[in-house]
């Protein structure tokens, strides 16, 4: 059995564990009883009524969070020519061509996100296996394999983020930070919400929306009212 902090028994002690609360106390109480000497991040986790074995109930997707997220993303744009010099005016932390597959092949792995242009995806199967588990392959769907590098930098580095479905059936994503203001939590916490309800799989059965928990990156887990939530989608 794990054995907790004095802190964290501390602000558990503050946490009704058997009581659902509202978004705007849930979100408040987060940040009280948020401990920890540093901004610590603000997670959501969504369990939903989904099977992610079969492919028409997973949920993946990405989407600009309205306030960001407060985390400094390091940006790695794979691309040529005139656009590398596109992706570094954008604000890219590392932007090139053959030498980055080469560096990501040797095990470099120094940024948070990769985008690629459509010319290079060839060669970014040579370093698939390196980028995949760490869930940083580039792809259509989520905008990170785009002609327009550029625009992907800039919505990379002002707060998208992307979500998928576990193979519990859960979604986690940040919502931000302890220092940010409940109002631009709640802000972002309505833009994932939002995007989760819009995505229910027409195959899911049953309750879709199950639970919701919001916690910091040390605190415990508040329970959000579920039935709020889907009302306020």
């Amino acid at each position: 059995m794990k054995k907790h902090s004095k802190k964290y028994l501390e602000a558990l002690s503050k946490v009704d564990v058997k009581k659902s609360y509202t978004i705007d106390d849930a979100l408040s109480l987060a940040k009280d009883v948020a401990f920890a000497n540093f901004d610590e991040s603000v997670d959501v986790a969504f369990r939903l009524g989904v099977d992610p074995r079969h492919a028409d109930q997973m949920l993946r997707g990405a989407l600009a969070l309205p306030a960001g997220t407060g985390k400094d993303i390091r940006v790695c744009v794979i691309t040529s020519g005139d656009k590398i010099a596109e992706a570094e005016a954008a604000g890219a932390d590392f932007a090139g061509s053959d030498e980055l597959v080469q560096k990501i092949q040797g095990g470099w792995l120094d940024f948070d996100r990769v985008i690629a242009s459509p010319d290079m995806m060839g060669k970014l199967g040579r370093i698939g296996r390196v980028l995949g588990p760490r869930g940083l392959m580039p792809n259509p769907k989520l905008g990170t394999v785009t002609p327009d590098v550029a625009k992907a930098v800039k919505e990379q580095k002002a707060g998208k983020i992307e979500y998928k479905t576990e193979k519990t059936g859960i979604v986690h994503v940040m919502i931000g930070k302890k220092s940010f203001s409940p109002e631009q939590l709640k802000e972002n916490f309505m833009a994932i919400l939002t995007a989760i309800m819009r995505s229910k799989p027409a195959s899911a059965k049953g309750t879709y929306l199950k639970s919701i928990k919001v916690s910091t990156t040390m605190g415990p887990g508040i329970r959000i009212d579920t039935y709020e939530a889907a009302g306020a989608v």
